[in-house]
Protein backbone atom coordinates (compact mmCIF):
# COMPACT_ATOMS: atom_id res chain seq x y z
CA UNK A 1 0.00 0.00 0.00
CA UNK A 2 1.47 3.30 -1.03
CA UNK A 3 1.41 6.61 1.00
CA UNK A 4 -1.10 8.32 -0.50
CA UNK A 5 -3.73 5.66 -0.20
CA UNK A 6 -2.88 5.82 3.16
CA UNK A 7 -3.80 9.62 3.55
CA UNK A 8 -6.19 9.75 0.45
CA UNK A 9 -8.08 12.94 2.10
CA UNK A 10 -4.84 15.02 3.45
CA UNK A 11 -2.16 17.10 1.94
CA UNK A 12 -0.27 14.03 2.43
CA UNK A 13 -1.72 12.65 -0.62
CA UNK A 14 0.46 15.25 -2.51
CA UNK A 15 2.85 13.44 -1.51
CA UNK A 16 3.47 11.86 -4.70
CA UNK A 17 6.81 10.50 -4.88
CA UNK A 18 6.81 12.01 -9.05
CA UNK A 19 6.90 15.00 -7.75
CA UNK A 20 10.41 16.56 -6.47
CA UNK A 21 11.03 17.17 -2.67
CA UNK A 22 10.99 20.93 -3.42
CA UNK A 23 7.28 20.50 -5.07
CA UNK A 24 6.15 18.87 -2.37
CA UNK A 25 7.21 21.45 0.35
CA UNK A 26 5.11 24.22 -1.66
CA UNK A 27 2.26 22.39 -1.65
CA UNK A 28 2.10 23.90 1.98
CA UNK A 29 1.99 27.69 0.39
CA UNK A 30 -0.89 29.12 0.33
CA UNK A 31 -0.69 30.20 -3.16
CA UNK A 32 -3.84 32.35 -3.64
CA UNK A 33 -3.33 34.15 -0.57
CA UNK A 34 0.27 35.76 -1.63
CA UNK A 35 -1.07 36.58 -5.46
CA UNK A 36 -4.10 38.73 -3.37
CA UNK A 37 -1.37 40.06 -1.30
CA UNK A 38 0.85 41.00 -4.43
CA UNK A 39 -2.25 42.99 -6.40
CA UNK A 40 -2.19 45.42 -3.44
CA UNK A 41 1.19 46.80 -3.16
CA UNK A 42 2.49 49.15 -6.53
CA UNK A 43 4.75 46.70 -8.85
CA UNK A 44 7.30 47.93 -11.62
CA UNK A 45 7.85 44.63 -12.45
CA UNK A 46 4.15 43.99 -13.55
CA UNK A 47 4.69 42.71 -16.86
CA UNK A 48 7.76 40.29 -16.00
CA UNK A 49 7.13 36.39 -16.81
CA UNK A 50 8.62 36.31 -13.78
CA UNK A 51 6.02 36.72 -11.29
CA UNK A 52 6.07 37.03 -7.73
CA UNK A 53 5.16 33.63 -7.54
CA UNK A 54 8.17 32.45 -9.37
CA UNK A 55 10.14 34.86 -7.25
CA UNK A 56 9.35 33.88 -3.79
CA UNK A 57 10.07 30.04 -4.56
CA UNK A 58 13.22 30.98 -5.75
CA UNK A 59 14.71 32.37 -2.79
CA UNK A 60 13.14 29.63 -0.81
CA UNK A 61 14.78 27.42 -2.98
CA UNK A 62 18.14 29.49 -1.99
CA UNK A 63 17.11 29.23 1.68
CA UNK A 64 16.59 25.45 1.43
CA UNK A 65 19.85 24.78 -0.10
CA UNK A 66 21.91 26.98 1.50
CA UNK A 67 23.18 29.09 -1.25
CA UNK A 68 25.78 31.36 -0.11
CA UNK A 69 25.46 34.32 -3.10
CA UNK A 70 22.73 35.08 -5.37
CA UNK A 71 25.83 33.18 -8.48
CA UNK A 72 25.52 30.63 -6.87
CA UNK A 73 21.60 29.72 -6.48
CA UNK A 74 21.19 30.99 -10.41
CA UNK A 75 23.82 28.46 -11.42
CA UNK A 76 22.48 25.95 -9.51
CA UNK A 77 18.86 27.19 -11.49
CA UNK A 78 20.21 27.25 -14.93
CA UNK A 79 22.03 23.90 -14.12
CA UNK A 80 18.33 22.59 -13.72
CA UNK A 81 16.54 24.98 -16.03
CA UNK A 82 14.47 21.60 -17.53
CA UNK A 83 13.21 21.29 -13.88
CA UNK A 84 12.25 24.91 -13.68
CA UNK A 85 8.58 24.66 -14.61
CA UNK A 86 8.10 21.47 -12.57
CA UNK A 87 9.34 23.44 -9.34
CA UNK A 88 7.71 26.58 -9.89
CA UNK A 89 10.16 28.76 -11.33
CA UNK A 90 8.64 29.85 -14.41
CA UNK A 91 9.67 28.24 -17.82
CA UNK A 92 12.30 30.77 -18.76
CA UNK A 93 15.71 30.67 -17.52
CA UNK A 94 16.11 32.71 -13.96
CA UNK A 95 18.91 35.43 -14.95
CA UNK A 96 21.28 36.80 -12.23
CA UNK A 97 20.33 40.52 -13.25
CA UNK A 98 16.36 39.60 -13.20
CA UNK A 99 16.66 38.49 -9.89
CA UNK A 100 19.25 40.88 -8.25
CA UNK A 101 16.58 43.86 -9.70
CA UNK A 102 13.37 42.02 -8.38
CA UNK A 103 14.77 41.61 -5.17
CA UNK A 104 15.73 45.60 -4.70
CA UNK A 105 11.98 46.49 -6.92
CA UNK A 106 9.51 44.31 -5.34
CA UNK A 107 8.01 45.64 -1.91
CA UNK A 108 9.25 43.61 0.66
CA UNK A 109 5.83 44.30 2.84
CA UNK A 110 4.62 41.81 -0.01
CA UNK A 111 6.88 38.69 1.88
CA UNK A 112 6.33 40.52 5.03
CA UNK A 113 2.48 39.75 5.21
CA UNK A 114 3.23 36.47 3.78
CA UNK A 115 5.79 35.32 6.13
CA UNK A 116 3.11 36.14 9.01
CA UNK A 117 0.61 34.62 7.72
CA UNK A 118 2.39 31.21 7.53
CA UNK A 119 3.56 31.96 11.16
CA UNK A 120 -0.19 31.79 11.69
CA UNK A 121 -0.53 28.39 9.48
CA UNK A 122 2.20 27.05 11.52
CA UNK A 123 1.22 27.73 14.84
CA UNK A 124 -2.42 26.73 14.77
CA UNK A 125 -1.12 23.23 12.95
CA UNK A 126 1.41 22.56 15.56
CA UNK A 127 -0.84 23.85 18.61
CA UNK A 128 -1.75 20.58 19.38
CA UNK A 129 2.24 19.79 20.11
CA UNK A 130 2.34 19.15 23.69
CA UNK A 131 4.83 21.19 25.69
CA UNK A 132 5.71 20.26 28.75
CA UNK A 133 3.94 22.79 30.48
CA UNK A 134 0.37 23.92 30.25
CA UNK A 135 0.13 27.43 29.28
CA UNK A 136 1.48 30.33 26.56
CA UNK A 137 4.90 30.30 26.53
CA UNK A 138 7.17 32.52 24.73
CA UNK A 139 11.24 33.45 24.45
CA UNK A 140 12.24 36.75 23.46
CA UNK A 141 15.50 37.58 21.88
CA UNK A 142 17.60 39.30 18.92
CA UNK A 143 20.06 37.92 17.36
CA UNK A 144 22.83 41.02 15.31
CA UNK A 145 23.72 40.41 11.71
CA UNK A 146 26.96 41.95 10.94
CA UNK A 147 26.85 43.41 7.42
CA UNK A 148 29.78 44.86 5.48
CA UNK A 149 29.50 49.34 5.95
CA UNK A 150 31.02 49.71 1.93
CA UNK A 151 28.01 47.28 1.04
CA UNK A 152 25.25 48.10 3.28
CA UNK A 153 25.70 51.85 4.26
CA UNK A 154 22.01 52.06 5.09
CA UNK A 155 22.48 49.83 7.94
CA UNK A 156 25.45 51.65 9.44
CA UNK A 157 25.41 51.95 13.24
CA UNK A 158 28.97 52.05 14.56
CA UNK A 159 31.94 53.77 12.76
CA UNK A 160 33.33 51.43 10.43
CA UNK A 161 30.81 48.89 10.63
CA UNK A 162 27.07 47.96 9.69
CA UNK A 163 24.39 45.88 11.01
CA UNK A 164 20.82 44.25 11.83
CA UNK A 165 19.21 42.76 14.13
CA UNK A 166 16.43 40.60 14.17
CA UNK A 167 14.38 40.79 17.14
CA UNK A 168 12.24 37.68 17.87
CA UNK A 169 9.80 36.21 19.83
CA UNK A 170 9.14 32.62 19.72
CA UNK A 171 6.48 30.70 20.98
CA UNK A 172 8.15 27.37 22.95
CA UNK A 173 4.92 24.96 22.56
CA UNK A 174 5.12 25.39 18.85
CA UNK A 175 8.75 26.45 18.40
CA UNK A 176 6.99 28.93 15.66
CA UNK A 177 8.39 32.68 15.68
CA UNK A 178 5.25 34.12 16.21
CA UNK A 179 6.95 37.93 16.09
CA UNK A 180 9.72 39.57 13.83
CA UNK A 181 10.86 43.14 13.64
CA UNK A 182 13.98 44.39 12.17
CA UNK A 183 15.85 47.36 13.29
CA UNK A 184 19.26 48.29 12.59
CA UNK A 185 21.79 47.44 14.83
CA UNK A 186 22.33 50.05 16.95
CA UNK A 187 18.74 49.33 18.30
CA UNK A 188 18.90 48.32 22.29
CA UNK A 189 17.20 45.31 22.84
CA UNK A 190 15.26 46.39 26.06
CA UNK A 191 13.92 49.08 23.77
CA UNK A 192 12.44 45.98 21.71
CA UNK A 193 10.29 45.05 25.06
CA UNK A 194 8.05 48.00 23.72
CA UNK A 195 6.92 46.28 20.78
CA UNK A 196 5.94 43.01 22.57
CA UNK A 197 1.70 42.58 22.42
CA UNK A 198 1.41 40.98 25.57
CA UNK A 199 -0.83 38.87 26.53
CA UNK A 200 -3.05 38.53 29.76
CA UNK A 201 -1.48 35.15 31.85
CA UNK A 202 1.34 34.51 29.33
CA UNK A 203 4.52 33.62 29.58
CA UNK A 204 7.80 35.52 28.82
CA UNK A 205 11.39 34.31 28.84
CA UNK A 206 14.43 36.89 28.62
CA UNK A 207 17.98 36.84 29.08
CA UNK A 208 19.93 39.15 31.17
CA UNK A 209 20.37 41.83 28.90
CA UNK A 210 16.57 42.74 28.83
CA UNK A 211 16.97 43.27 32.20
CA UNK A 212 15.07 46.60 32.70
CA UNK A 213 12.93 46.52 35.97
CA UNK A 214 11.00 49.64 34.99
CA UNK A 215 9.88 47.98 31.73
CA UNK A 216 9.13 44.04 33.07
CA UNK A 217 6.95 46.24 36.02
CA UNK A 218 5.10 47.42 33.12
CA UNK A 219 4.88 43.82 31.88
CA UNK A 220 3.33 42.86 35.71
CA UNK A 221 0.62 45.49 35.60
CA UNK A 222 -0.75 44.11 31.90
CA UNK A 223 -1.19 40.89 33.81
CA UNK A 224 1.31 38.73 32.08
CA UNK A 225 4.44 36.91 33.63
CA UNK A 226 8.16 37.14 32.69
CA UNK A 227 10.77 35.07 33.76
CA UNK A 228 14.35 36.69 33.52
CA UNK A 229 18.54 35.85 34.60
CA UNK A 230 19.76 37.89 37.43
CA UNK A 231 21.98 41.06 36.19
CA UNK A 232 24.48 42.55 38.44
CA UNK A 233 24.15 42.12 41.97
CA UNK A 234 20.83 44.29 42.86
CA UNK A 235 20.14 44.40 46.55
CA UNK A 236 16.92 43.46 48.32
CA UNK A 237 15.30 42.00 51.45
CA UNK A 238 14.02 38.87 51.88
CA UNK A 239 9.82 38.78 52.89
CA UNK A 240 9.30 35.63 52.55
CA UNK A 241 11.03 31.68 51.62
CA UNK A 242 13.29 29.59 52.56
CA UNK A 243 17.03 31.20 52.46
CA UNK A 244 18.37 27.87 51.65
CA UNK A 245 16.66 24.75 50.54
CA UNK A 246 18.04 20.98 50.87
CA UNK A 247 19.15 21.38 46.82
CA UNK A 248 16.13 18.47 45.85
CA UNK A 249 15.51 19.25 41.77
CA UNK A 250 18.44 21.54 42.00
CA UNK A 251 17.01 24.50 43.75
CA UNK A 252 19.08 25.76 46.20
CA UNK A 253 16.93 28.95 47.31
CA UNK A 254 12.91 29.91 46.21
CA UNK A 255 12.68 33.27 48.03
CA UNK A 256 10.21 36.04 47.74
CA UNK A 257 12.01 39.59 48.23
CA UNK A 258 11.36 43.19 47.75
CA UNK A 259 14.56 45.64 46.39
CA UNK A 260 15.57 47.75 48.76
CA UNK A 261 17.85 50.32 46.36
CA UNK A 262 15.99 53.64 45.80
CA UNK A 263 16.27 53.49 41.73
CA UNK A 264 15.54 49.57 42.07
CA UNK A 265 12.48 50.05 44.43
CA UNK A 266 11.50 53.06 42.29
CA UNK A 267 11.22 50.94 39.27
CA UNK A 268 9.91 47.93 40.63
CA UNK A 269 7.93 48.27 43.70
CA UNK A 270 6.01 45.43 44.24
CA UNK A 271 7.18 42.35 45.23
CA UNK A 272 9.27 39.60 43.22
CA UNK A 273 10.29 35.98 42.87
CA UNK A 274 13.83 34.88 43.71
CA UNK A 275 14.82 31.60 42.41
CA UNK A 276 18.60 30.07 42.74
CA UNK A 277 18.94 26.68 40.75
CA UNK A 278 22.23 24.83 40.00
CA UNK A 279 22.90 23.25 37.02
CA UNK A 280 25.00 20.18 37.72
CA UNK A 281 26.11 19.65 33.20
CA UNK A 282 27.41 23.20 33.90
CA UNK A 283 28.60 23.27 37.38
CA UNK A 284 27.25 26.79 38.19
CA UNK A 285 23.70 28.21 39.69
CA UNK A 286 21.79 30.46 38.41
CA UNK A 287 19.64 33.42 39.97
CA UNK A 288 16.52 33.95 37.97
CA UNK A 289 13.51 37.02 38.65
CA UNK A 290 9.94 36.18 37.71
CA UNK A 291 6.18 37.48 38.81
CA UNK A 292 4.65 34.13 38.50
CA UNK A 293 4.26 32.75 42.00
CA UNK A 294 2.11 29.50 40.87
CA UNK A 295 4.90 27.46 39.02
CA UNK A 296 7.03 25.39 41.28
CA UNK A 297 10.67 26.92 40.94
CA UNK A 298 12.19 23.97 38.98
CA UNK A 299 9.69 24.72 36.31
CA UNK A 300 10.76 28.00 36.44
CA UNK A 301 13.90 26.95 35.85
CA UNK A 302 13.24 24.41 32.68
CA UNK A 303 11.30 27.45 31.22
CA UNK A 304 14.84 29.34 31.10
CA UNK A 305 16.24 26.71 29.88
CA UNK A 306 13.97 26.14 27.16
CA UNK A 307 14.80 29.86 26.23
CA UNK A 308 17.49 28.16 24.11
CA UNK A 309 14.64 27.25 21.66
CA UNK A 310 15.10 30.84 20.01
CA UNK A 311 18.62 30.74 19.55
CA UNK A 312 18.36 27.18 17.76
CA UNK A 313 15.68 29.29 15.11
CA UNK A 314 18.63 32.10 15.12
CA UNK A 315 21.20 29.24 14.64
CA UNK A 316 19.25 28.02 11.52
CA UNK A 317 18.78 31.89 10.30
CA UNK A 318 22.28 32.54 10.39
CA UNK A 319 23.84 29.44 8.81
CA UNK A 320 21.22 29.60 5.61
CA UNK A 321 20.97 33.33 5.06
CA UNK A 322 25.18 33.10 4.74
CA UNK A 323 25.07 36.65 6.22
CA UNK A 324 28.74 37.68 4.54
CA UNK A 325 27.15 37.47 1.19
CA UNK A 326 23.27 38.57 1.43
CA UNK A 327 21.78 38.07 -2.01
CA UNK A 328 21.02 41.77 -2.59
CA UNK A 329 22.39 45.31 -1.08
CA UNK A 330 19.56 47.01 -0.57
CA UNK A 331 17.77 47.12 2.94
CA UNK A 332 14.69 46.17 0.47
CA UNK A 333 16.48 42.78 -0.90
CA UNK A 334 17.78 42.39 2.73
CA UNK A 335 14.12 42.07 4.24
CA UNK A 336 13.19 40.78 1.43
CA UNK A 337 15.40 37.61 1.96
CA UNK A 338 14.94 37.54 5.59
CA UNK A 339 10.99 36.96 5.23
CA UNK A 340 11.31 34.85 2.30
CA UNK A 341 13.60 32.17 4.66
CA UNK A 342 10.78 32.95 8.16
CA UNK A 343 8.03 31.36 5.66
CA UNK A 344 10.53 28.72 4.50
CA UNK A 345 11.05 27.62 8.20
CA UNK A 346 7.15 27.86 8.55
CA UNK A 347 6.28 25.63 5.34
CA UNK A 348 8.71 22.82 6.53
CA UNK A 349 7.44 23.16 10.46
CA UNK A 350 3.84 22.82 8.85
CA UNK A 351 4.76 19.77 6.85
CA UNK A 352 6.74 17.99 9.54
CA UNK A 353 3.39 18.35 11.65
CA UNK A 354 1.11 17.20 8.83
CA UNK A 355 3.26 14.32 7.67
CA UNK A 356 3.13 13.37 11.12
CA UNK A 357 7.19 12.98 10.57
CA UNK A 358 7.75 13.25 14.92
CA UNK A 359 11.25 14.99 14.33
CA UNK A 360 12.51 18.41 15.17
CA UNK A 361 11.95 21.18 12.47
CA UNK A 362 15.53 21.28 11.97
CA UNK A 363 16.32 18.06 11.53
CA UNK A 364 13.97 17.93 8.82
CA UNK A 365 15.39 21.23 7.26
CA UNK A 366 18.79 19.33 7.36
CA UNK A 367 17.37 16.63 5.10
CA UNK A 368 14.84 17.92 3.03
CA UNK A 369 17.91 20.59 1.86
CA UNK A 370 19.94 17.35 0.66
CA UNK A 371 17.36 15.92 -1.13
CA UNK A 372 15.19 19.19 -3.27
CA UNK A 373 16.06 17.94 -6.60
CA UNK A 374 15.10 13.95 -5.80
CA UNK A 375 11.64 12.61 -6.31
CA UNK A 376 11.51 10.44 -3.20
CA UNK A 377 8.61 10.63 -1.06
CA UNK A 378 8.97 13.20 1.41
CA UNK A 379 8.03 10.54 4.38
CA UNK A 380 10.32 8.29 2.95
CA UNK A 381 13.54 10.27 3.97
CA UNK A 382 12.78 9.83 7.64
CA UNK A 383 11.70 6.30 7.65
CA UNK A 384 15.35 5.18 8.43
CA UNK A 385 16.34 7.20 11.47
CA UNK A 386 14.50 5.56 14.06
CA UNK A 387 11.46 6.97 15.99
CA UNK A 388 10.32 10.16 17.52
CA UNK A 389 13.00 9.68 20.50
CA UNK A 390 15.72 10.60 17.86
CA UNK A 391 14.28 13.82 16.98
CA UNK A 392 13.52 14.60 21.09
CA UNK A 393 17.68 13.63 21.31
CA UNK A 394 18.32 15.33 18.78
CA UNK A 395 16.79 18.70 20.10
CA UNK A 396 18.04 18.24 23.67
CA UNK A 397 21.85 17.93 22.22
CA UNK A 398 21.33 20.91 20.24
CA UNK A 399 20.25 23.20 23.27
CA UNK A 400 22.66 21.92 25.89
CA UNK A 401 25.62 22.51 22.83
CA UNK A 402 24.20 25.98 22.55
CA UNK A 403 24.02 26.62 26.20
CA UNK A 404 27.67 25.94 26.24
CA UNK A 405 28.07 27.80 23.37
CA UNK A 406 26.51 30.70 24.95
CA UNK A 407 28.10 30.72 28.18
Amino acid sequence: MNFVSLYPNSKCAYMNPRHYVFSQIVKFLPKRYFERLVVKYPDKTGKWSFTHWNHLLVLMFGQLASCRSLRELVDILVAHSHKAYHLGFGVSIVKRSTLSVANTLRDYRIFETFAMHMINIAQAARIDKEFVLHGKYYTFDSSTISLCLKLFPWASFRKGKSGIKIHTQLDMNTQIPVFNFITNAIVHDVNAMELIDYERMGTYVFDRGYWDLERLFKINLLGAFFIIREKGAPTFEVVEGDDLLDGSNNVLKDQTVRFTRKASKEKYPAEIRRIVFYVPELRRSFVYYTNCFHLAAADIALLYKHRWLVELFFKWMKQHLKVKTFWGHSENAVRLQIYAAISTYCAVATLEHNLKLNRSIYEVLRVLGSSLLTKDNVKDLFSHLGDETVAVQSNDEDIEQLELEFE
